[in-house]
This record gives structure tokens, sequence and C-alpha cells, in this order.
């Protein structure tokens, strides 16, 4: 059944480059989207850049422009960016404008007359020599937890305290260093906590057909409510660079983030205004099509709790689900300017890296959780390297000389079909499930297996001995052969292409255009091509890195510490979530010996199942290689059964069996845990088999 399909990714601020963590977010939105494409549906894929806020207006003011003018530039560059990775948008537009205008006023009015909108009377620190009231990022001082220096006006970067700009010992303006006076002004908010009977059905998937936040998402919104719904401050005073409040006389302005999200209402409105798209299918109150959002887990708080409760109460549809992913390190840690980790987008393309790789890279890593993913560089280089050239593309640059050269590229028919392109075929269902799910590492895994099984039956094939045979003795049996081996690898690679078009798509329309077929869609997974067809000459479709090219890359990235802090400065939004990060501690020492003592294999999980009467296990079937154990393990609040199934983890192969009330346990799965809620099992990278040792 053809599904219609709106989806978004979150706006980029329009105040600085796009770098690499940012693209983890619009990469995964390309590839699901492109899949959905592939089955058929009507898909649209609508963004826009971020532009209201005070950030713009001082950018702006200090390069001497407006900031339309700044905000055009900015649109220009970061549209530059997402084409250089092949992230094609169905729209990408800005939020200053007439139709995200329409829409903020009509939801304002709407929550107006619904009694959620608050006056009430603050006190803020205003910049007397700026004369601008100072969002809490402008605000610096001395922390009034640990006294550390030079800390923003929210939270601390120390000592990870949250506090009110007020609170800071001895603050000043970050903008002109003025110690900053308290003013009264009114603001307007927006009553959150009279929507909270509302948002716990919906968070909690009692308003929708599925749940629309992942388990771990939702268990972080059980965690908000116990805290109590705050009121949202939805106005900022002039001088701001946004919209004004309506009936204020231009001196009220609505805050960036009552807008932003608003913006994909104005972006998809402009689509369909070019398009002949009907709004009211997709956002209507009782519409039937998908509403898909990806975020950063960082703006969890606006979009599920602050954005469906504007639509709920002003008349419109609230989203189908929102899809949240982790945060990028490089090198296993933050991205760093002074280590060249802090890369950019137009950086990465500059140096003549190929876009997909990254895409690979990228894809291999996620699996539709809020886990964070590493751009480990060394290791991007190899994997890149070993898969898609010295696995993927190796099956078509082995096998089509031999078509054009022996057989005027005209392909055999597939009579007897070899068990491993069989095979290849048979894995479609379960790929299409993989991304689906947003499971794009497992899918990359399944398809690498396939690769893999493919290259070997090349192997023991030997086209290439075939075909010196041949050019000393002309047997038919032999050249039937090598015509039939060699039309046997080229429709696997087929099938290969097809499966990996969502992450590739450029590579992919090479590969169409050497096998001169249309492009692949995803029902195309059940066919071969047939006897005759022509192929085009074989050109080589992409080439090894160079890990030179990284050493490159990250030089060119480096800046100097002392410049750091200001261009951090930049790229801060305005940011209200609070992000509280506890102090670690180094736990007790021991000894390699010690070490060596614990068992860890890797496991494949092949059956996941709820365990009747426990609130918290799941029982888990293990595949350890040469046995299979069964593991009661308690992540049940985390994940569901169903997408445990398949996938890789690490476990305790050596420890006791323990009894337990519901049945015994057989070793343990390593998971991490902090101090918010929920579990995330450990998973191994690409490669790793069931039964191989972790040391």
């Amino acid at each position: 059944m053809t599904r219609k399909i709106l989806v978004t990714s979150a706006l980029p601020y329009a105040n600085g480059a796009i770098h690499l963590g940012h693209l983890v977010e619009y990469i995964q939105t390309d590839i699901w989207v492109r899949f959905q494409k592939m089955q058929e549906h009507e898909c649209y894929y609508i963004c826009a850049d971020d532009t209201h806020g005070t950030p713009i207006m001082l950018r702006a003011e200090a390069e001497g422009i407006t900031p339309e003018a700044l905000i055009e530039r900015m649109h220009g560059e970061h549209l530059r960016d997402f084409q250089g990775f092949h992230i094609e948008f169905d729209n990408y537009y800005s939020t200053h404008s007439d139709e995200t205008r329409e829409y903020a006023n009509d939801i304002y009015a709407k929550l107006n007359k619904a009694g959620l909108i608050e006056k009430r009377v603050i006190e803020q620190f205003y910049d007397p020599v700026k004369e601008i009231f100072l969002p809490d990022r402008f605000i610096k001082g001395e922390c009034p937890k640990c006294h550390a220096k030079d800390q923003y006006g929210d939270a601390c970067e120390v000592c990870g305290s949250a506090y009110s700009p007020t609170e800071l010992i001895n603050p000043y303006s970050a903008l002109s260093g003025a110690k900053p006076v308290k003013k009264k002004s009114e603001h307007y908010f927006f009553k959150l906590d009279k929507c909270e009977k509302f948002l716990k059905d919906w968070t909690q998937g009692k308003k929708t057909p599925e749940p629309p936040l992942q388990p771990e998402a939702a268990n972080k919104l059980k965690e908000w409510f116990a805290a109590g719904l705050r009121d949202w401050d939805i106005s900022r005073d002039a001088p701001y660079f946004g919209f004004p409040i309506p009936d204020t006389d231009n001196k009220k302005f609505f805050y960036v983030w009552l807008d932003a999200p608003i913006g994909y209402m104005g972006s998809f409105k402009n689509l369909c205004q070019r398009k002949g798209i009907k709004f009211d299918d997709y956002w209507k109150k009782d519409s039937k099509t998908d509403l898909y959002h990806f975020i950063g887990k960082d703006i969890l708080y606006f979009h599920a709790l602050f954005w469906p409760a504007m639509l709920e109460y002003s008349g419109y549809r609230t989203p189908t689900k929102i899809f949240a992913h982790g945060f990028l390190t490089v090198n296993g840690e933050k991205m760093s300017k002074s280590r060249g980790t802090f890369i950019t987008a137009e950086s990465y393309l500059t140096q003549g890296l190929n876009p997909e790789c990254l895409r690979y890279y990228y894809a291999a890593k996620l699996n539709g959780t809020m886990e964070d993913i590493d751009l480990n560089l060394e290791d991007f280089v190899a994997r890149v390297n070993s898969d898609l050239v010295g696995k993927y593309v190796n099956i078509a640059s082995r096998c089509a000389s031999f078509i054009t050269k022996q057989f005027q590229g005209k392909l055999a028919s597939s009579g007897t079909i070899v068990p491993v392109l069989e095979r290849v075929r048979e894995h479609a269902p379960y790929i299409l499930r993989f991304y689906e799910d947003r499971n794009f590492g497992f899918a990359l895994r399944e398809i690498m297996h396939l690769a893999d099984e493919v290259n070997r039956f090349v192997d023991t094939a030997k086209p290439w001995e075939l075909a010196k045979e041949l050019a000393k003795d002309k047997d038919t049996t032999k050249q039937q052969t090598l015509h039939w081996v060699c039309t046997q690898a080229l429709n696997a690679f087929r099938l290969l292409t097809l499966y990996l078009k969502p992450v590739l798509p450029k590579l992919a329309l090479d590969v169409e255009r050497f096998l001169s077929i249309s492009p692949l869609v995803w029902s195309d997974a059940v066919t071969l091509l047939p006897a005759g067809h022509k192929i085009n000459d074989y050109r080589h479709l992409m080439t090894r890195i160079d890990p030179k090219q990284i050493t490159v890359l990250t030089e060119a990235n480096k800046e100097s510490l002392q410049a750091a802090p200001q261009a951090h400065s930049q790229q801060r939004h305005a940011q209200h979530q609070e992000k509280i990060m506890e102090a670690t501690t180094i736990p007790n020492v021991i000894t390699i010996d010690d070490f060596a003592k614990i068992d860890l294999r890797i496991a494949r999980i092949v059956n996941a199942e709820h365990v009747d009467g426990a609130d918290k296990l799941i029982k888990l079937t293990l595949d350890l290689g040469t046995e299979i154990r069964t593991v009661l393990a308690g992540i049940k609040p985390a994940y569901a059964p169903e997408q445990l199934i398949g996938r890789l983890t690490v476990a305790v192969v050596n420890l006791a069996p323990r009894k337990m009330k519901f049945g015994v346990s057989e070793g343990m799965v390593l998971a991490a845990s902090g101090t918010e809620p929920g579990f995330y099992l450990l998973s191994p990278d690409s490669g790793a088999l069931p039964g191989m040792k972790v040391k």
C-alpha cells in the first residue's frame, strides 16, 4: 500500500557552518527518505534554516550587514554543503518567511484563545551599554556552586550545575563586558503545565496507534514529568530579530524556539504552493498521513513536549513519530579545533574526500537508538576501503570486463541460479525491515556478509583462469561457464547496489549507467537481468581513501585554542534545555590479570521475548558461535524484544549460572547506564562474529 509521508530534520541555525556532527542527522534522514521513495511511497523531505534570535542579530551587526543579508548568505552555504553530501530535500527553506509567520500567528492566537498564554512581569539582566536584554548564553560570571570563573548564565561547564543567570556571582555581559543591571519586563508564557495530562498520554503512546517516541526517549520524558513541567517563556523584548507578537507594537517578539518548529509547516506550505500538494492532508487534525521528525536528543524537550502541545491545542495534528539520535564524537572525544577534528562539511569536500564514504560510515554506526556514535578516523579509512572497494566494487571490477571483451557486453541466461545469488535475493525483506527501523548498521552488515559470499563464489569459479584457458583453447563449455559465472556475479552486484542505494545514491546512479538499467526501486529485488541484456564498458566506480588525506584534513581544521572559544560561542543556539553532567571518578584500579579472568565473547541475539510476570526482564537466546545460551537481562524498560533480534552484543560467558524466579540465566550481556534512566547494549564493530573473544 502506498503511504503518504512527510519527513523533517531539525533546522540548522543560520549562524555557523555545517560540520560533521550536524551531518549525522541529515544523512540518517536522507537515507530513510530515499528508502521510502524506493518503495514508491509519496514521501516529502523538508527542512529550513532556523534564522531568528539574538545571535543572528548581533553577528549581522558585527559584520555590518542586515540580518536578512546574513541569513541569505548562510542559506546558500548550508544548501551547498547538504547537496555536496547528496542530501536531497524536496524543499529547503527559511523560517524567516511569510508562510512561517502566518502559522506562528495562527498557533499563538489559538493557544491564547484556549487560555494557555499568560502575561507576567519578570526580572532579567539588561546590558546598559548595548541597551539589550541579555539571553542566558550572553551572561557570564562566577558559578554559584563551584566558583569557576567565566561560566555561562544557565549552566556551569566545570561542575555541570544548572542555575538562573541572576544567581551568577559578579556577572558581566559577554557582549560589552559591562556589569548587567536587573530590569523588569512583561513576558508571555505558554502554560505547559495545563497540557500535562495530554502530554503524559501522548508521550507514552496512549493517544496514538504506535508509541511516538523511542523507549529511552519516553523514559526520559517520565523523568521530566516527575520534576514538574514549567511554563515556557515564548517572548523576547526588542531589539530582536524575529516575528513580532501581534498587538505589541513591535516591542515583543516570538522567542526563536516558538517559530522554529513551525518552520516545518512554513517550508511544507511553500512546497505545496509550488507543487500543488494539499497542505491539509498532512497537517489537519484527523490526517491519515505520516509525519516523522528526525532530531538530536538535545532538543527532545522541545519536540516531545512543547511542539505536540502547541499542535494539539491549536487544532493541528501531532507527529506520528519523533526519532532522536545521539551525538558524534571523533576518535572517541568531543570534536576539537586544536586536534583538527572539528571538521566542517565544506572542508571535508574541499580535501577531495568522497562524501559517500562518510554516508556509508555513519550508516554503519546507526541503529535507530539515541546512542552516540564515534567517527574513528583510522577505522573510517579501513572500513570504507575494505567494505566498499575491497568487497562490493570488487565484484564488478573482477567480472565486468570478461562480459564486454568476450561476449559483446551481453549477459547470459541466468539458467541455474547459483545458491549465493538466491540468498542475496532472499535477503530483500530482512534488509527492508532494517532500513524501515533505521537499523542501518544491521542492514549494512548483512549486505557486506552477502558481498563476502559473492566474492567467495567468484574466487572459487576463477573467471580469470577460464579466460586465460579460452585464449589458448576456445572450449565451448568453458566459454559458457565463464559467461554464466560473470552473469551470476553481476546479477548479485545489481541486487547489492539496490540494497546500498539509499546510502550510496551517486554510486548507485553510476552503477545503473554501467549496467544500462532503469533507476532501481525496491520491487526490482525479485527480478534478475534477462539473457542478452547489454551492459556498458566498466569504468572504475570508487577509489580507496589514502590515509594521507585524513592527515591533511585534520591539519586543515586545526585552529588555535585562543580562537576556539569565540568560534564556539558563535555556534551556540538558543539553548533552553538543562544539561546536567555529573563528575565521574576512576573506579578502583585492577591488574591485567584481574581483567583476564573475565571471558567476554561476541554474541548474536537470535531470539528475544518477554518474560511473563517480570517487569524488567527480557529472555535472550544468544548464539556464541559454538553454543546457544539463555540470558535473562533487565533491559525491558529500554528495549522491545523485536528490536534486539539479529543484533550483535558482548556477553560474559564464564559467569556462574544464576537461578532466578523466572528461570536460569547462563551469563550476562553488557550494557551502559548512567544517572539518567535507560540501558544501552554494547555493540561490536562491523566484521565481528559470534564466539570471538573480546580482549
